[in-house]
């Protein structure tokens, strides 16, 4: 049988593989796309959409609990978890058949099935079927992560569940525990804990959201523990004893270890790339700690191999991975592309309040060698924030006292996650202080304490 030849052969399409295909296909390459679950990935599926979807619905929950500020009334508050989860099901499912839709659009021929690389050029495909050959001299791989297991604390979908077995609970928790604090877990910890589970996050760092900007950790702790939360820093879970019934947690802090017992467990200790069973070692791809090596044009190194998103490491974001997929499409169809700089993809944490960053940390900042200038704006100070009723949070950003170049900007609070947005746009074109304080900013918006922010770092601060 004569294998099938494309110009260019994709391995996933989650948000990495399904966008370089479509850009691939706009750029006149004949594109074919392997993916052996679900078009969208896991980001369309099983994580960033269905989430969203999740936490909105805790959010209108929680709103309603406030009705009485609003001058509204809301009796027999309830909520129907089964009708919450068909909600985020639903969602999920429309974006994803939205994929195929795009595919065909696109012409780009979709294989159902596994996809491995017996050499080089060539992609065979495991469908129902049987097998098919594929054969291209440049094929991305986009097979994306999954959640990484730790050693005694493997989920089994009854007790201990991974994000996953979150997504489409079969009861409700009463006492939670989520191991791990990154966005996922907190996430998770938010949701429950808003639909009232009584609820511990346990993180092995001195704080909660660990890579941002140490100020935005305490924030958001104080947040938390405010709403009921009970946060464990410097903390590890050694060991859970399972039972029909129940989780007893041996959790190691400050030296000691306790225990505690809890209904449900979430782990979110990260995530391992699907490297295994491709064939990449066997054609000379460098693995380092489950991920590709690769060069910032996402090159592994073997002629016409490219891999892109979660597979190549971090940051672990859809949008990157997405990004990364438009670069190298523009590669195989002959272009110049930029590589992209990680510096200026923002990091959203949707928990409520909602956390995002772009850049350097202040300590970050610091620890590279620059002066820095630092600005400050309360939600309290903001018209806009004060009118929605969510007067809690704080935006941050750093500066280089040199230049003026604005190194990182850190936000919490209600739609931080749409706002960050334009301080990405900022680091994109290069921005410096001065183009921020010349910036006008519409009155009454939450968008306002990001220009007070800067003028705060410079000393010239209205609202405050």
């Amino acid at each position: 049988m004569a294998a099938k030849t494309f110009d260019m052969i994709v391995i996933g399409a989650g948000p990495g593989g399904y966008v370089a295909a479509i850009r691939g296909a706009q750029l006149g390459l004949n594109v074919a796309i392997v993916e052996r679950e679900h078009l969208g990935g896991i980001c369309l599926n099983w994580g960033c959409i269905p989430t969203k979807a999740l936490l909105r619905s805790a959010e209108v929950f929680h709103l309603m609990h406030r009705a009485k500020e609003f001058g509204l009334k809301a009796d027999n508050i309830g909520y129907d978890l089964d009708a919450v989860v068909a909600r985020s099901r639903g969602v999920a499912k429309q974006l994803s058949s939205g994929i195929g839709h795009l595919m065909k659009k696109n012409k780009v021929t979709v294989f159902m099935g596994e996809a491995t690389l017996p050499k080089a050029g060539v992609v065979s495909v495991k469908t129902d079927k049987g097998v098919e050959e594929l054969a291209s001299k440049a094929i991305v791989v986009a097979t994306g992560a999954r959640a990484r297991a730790l050693p005694g604390l493997e989920a089994d979908g009854d007790r201990v569940w991974t994000y996953k077995h979150a997504l489409t609970p079969k009861r409700m928790p009463k006492k939670l525990l989520v191991i791990g604090s990154g966005a996922i877990g907190i996430e998770f910890a938010s949701f429950f804990n808003t639909l009232g589970a009584d609820t511990t996050v346990v993180e092995v760092m001195d704080r909660v959201l660990p890579v941002e900007d140490a100020e935005i950790s305490a924030f958001a702790k104080k947040s938390f523990v405010k709403q009921g939360m009970k946060i464990m820093e410097k903390a590890s879970v050694k060991q859970l004893d399972r039972s029909a019934d129940k989780v007893v947690a041996h959790i190691e802090v400050g030296g000691k270890v306790e225990t505690a017992e809890f209904d449900t467990v979430i782990s979110a200790v990260g995530i391992v790339g699907n490297v295994e069973n491709l064939g990449l070692e066997a054609l000379g791809v460098k693995i380092d700690r489950t991920h590709v090596v690769t060069d910032e044009f996402c090159r592994t190194g073997v002629a016409g191999l490219y891999a892109i998103g979660d597979i190549a490491g971090g940051p672990w974001l859809a949008h990157k991975a997405s990004h990364e997929g438009v670069m190298v499409a523009e590669l195989i169809a002959g272009g110049h592309p930029h590589p992209i700089k990680p510096g200026s993809i923002a990091g959203c944490t949707y928990c409520y309040p909602q956390v995002a960053s772009v850049g350097m940390t202040e300590a970050k900042a610091k620890e590279a060698g620059f002066t820095v200038k630092v600005g400050r704006f309360p939600f309290i100070g903001n018209g806009k924030a004060i009118a929605l009723g969510e007067a809690e949070g704080m935006i941050k950003t750093v500066f280089d006292a040199k230049t003026g170049e604005l190194l990182g900007a850190h936000m919490i609070g209600a739609e931080v996650t749409e706002l960050i947005q334009g301080y990405v746009v900022g680091r994109q074109l290069e921005t410096t202080e001065e183009d921020l304080m010349n910036t006008v900013f519409p009155h009454p918006t939450l968008s306002e304490m990001m220009h007070e922010a800067v003028l705060d770092a410079y000393g010239r601060v209205i609202h405050m």
